[in-house]
């Protein structure tokens, strides 16, 4: 068995959250072990929607300008009935009283890789996987598939809605929804001919978007309550593709063409889980030296599409902290024991910090998206009449107000 020398900080999970906090650590001079346990950076779903509050963080941690080079800005959102066929509601980007508002739709691999592309060479471990920690004294004792140990003074998990971290922590499995999400992306050879807007579709028991990405990529998605029938889609790209273009059949042929175009291996259907607020409320979402973020700490459903940029608020804020443990000058009196326990002792405050400014912002995002979306994919008749009718502007002001918060900036001076 193989044990490494101590780590100041190991993330495990190089998604979203565990590459932005380690991007954000190595901006303020401190060092991070990411651990991932896959061969190479996991970047199923292929997009997110990156609103105003994401792309603050992303500036934060100084590959905004990058990101923003490769992805068009989106101008507006539109939302449909397919039931009656009618415009529901409409909102502009530009025109919603807030100087410099932005979303633009960005792809998953872009971003990982270009968070991945600031960090020091040897940073990220692939092929990592964490199955057992171990406390000993003020570290975690990491122990790995492959027999290796590794000592860390500080454990961020960062490894998604399975997280093992979480579990450590005490945290139960994330909550099925019962609904289900089938995500596509089509690349286009010649320039498509969508304008750059948030198209948002509603059926009766499903919803359904589509949002160029760039000139020649559109990402598009479709949830819904599946059924014990719809269960062999899983494993037959071809039918799950014919039963969301029979669902969309309503949806304007110029739109519904994309998800035509879209080749079989770039479907992908998954549950939607959640944590549910109260186990937020009462849970540890820090204890001693180990936290988590992004789905790790708050799987939530994507009907506000905020969970990408929930994980970049984490990294930025989880950072800010962490440093402020590790910049103060150790007490050059204090020797051995003493010295370990000062500095866990700065570590668990910094992750209290972190909690604190986390925890509530996590709650009311969780379960605004889970109402939302309860609405959003209603099949009553009554609650689409009022969908369609009364609540569609309120639920895009939804979108807008949550997408409103500042992570600032990776100095707190």
């Amino acid at each position: 068995m193989e044990t490494k020398v101590v780590q100041d900080i190991v993330i495990v999970g190089a998604g979203i959250a565990g590459l932005t906090t380690s991007l954000a650590l190595h901006r303020l001079g401190i060092p991070s072990l990411v651990l991932e346990s896959s061969d190479s950076l996991r970047v199923s779903g292929f997009a997110l929607s990156i609103w105003e509050n994401a792309w603050k963080a992303l500036d934060a941690v100084g590959v905004g300008d990058f990101l923003r080079h490769q992805h068009v800005q989106l101008n507006g959102m539109v939302s449909t009935s397919l039931v009656t066929g009618k415009q529901t509601a409409a909102a502009s980007f530009t025109a919603t009283g807030k100087q410099g508002f932005e979303i633009r739709c960005v792809k998953r691999k872009s971003l990982l890789e270009v968070l991945a592309n600031e960090l020091p060479s040897g940073t990220i471990r692939y092929l990592s996987k964490v199955v057992a920690i171990e406390e000993s004294d003020f570290y975690k004792i990491l122990h790995l598939a492959d027999g290796t140990t590794i000592k860390t003074k500080v454990l961020i998990g960062c490894d998604g809605v399975n997280s093992i971290v979480a579990k450590w922590l005490g945290f139960k499995n994330a909550s099925f929804t019962k609904r289900s999400a089938i995500r596509g992306c089509a690349e286009i050879k010649t320039n498509h001919t969508l304008e750059p807007k948030f198209m948002q579709f509603f059926g009766k028991g499903f919803r359904a978007g589509v949002i160029p990405c760039d000139e020649k990529t559109v990402y598009w998605f479709f949830t819904w309550t599946p059924n014990n029938q719809d269960k062999e889609l899983e494993e037959n790209p071809a039918k799950l593709k014919q039963y969301v273009l029979n669902k969309l059949e309503k949806m304007p042929s110029n739109v519904r063409s994309y998800i035509e175009k879209t080749a079989l291996d770039a479907f992908l259907l998954a549950p939607l889980r959640y944590r549910h607020p109260l186990e937020l409320m009462l849970g540890n979402i820090s204890k001693g030296n180990v936290s988590v973020a992004g789905d790790a700490f708050h799987p939530m459903t994507p009907d506000l599409g905020q969970g990408g940029c929930c994980a970049l608020e984490d990294g930025v804020v989880l950072a800010r902290c962490l440093a402020e443990a590790f910049s103060k000058e150790p007490n050059t009196h204090i020797k051995g024991k003493d010295e370990e326990e000062g500095q866990y002792k700065r570590i668990e405050e910094s992750l209290k910090k972190y909690v604190k400014g986390r925890r509530w912002r996590s709650i009311d995002v969780i379960a605004t998206a889970y109402m939302v979306g309860s609405i959003q994919q209603a099949e009553s008749k009554l609650i689409t009449f009022l969908r369609d009718n009364i609540l569609a502007s309120f639920l895009v002001s939804l979108l807008f107000s949550k997408s409103g918060y500042d992570c600032g900036k990776l100095n707190s001076s």
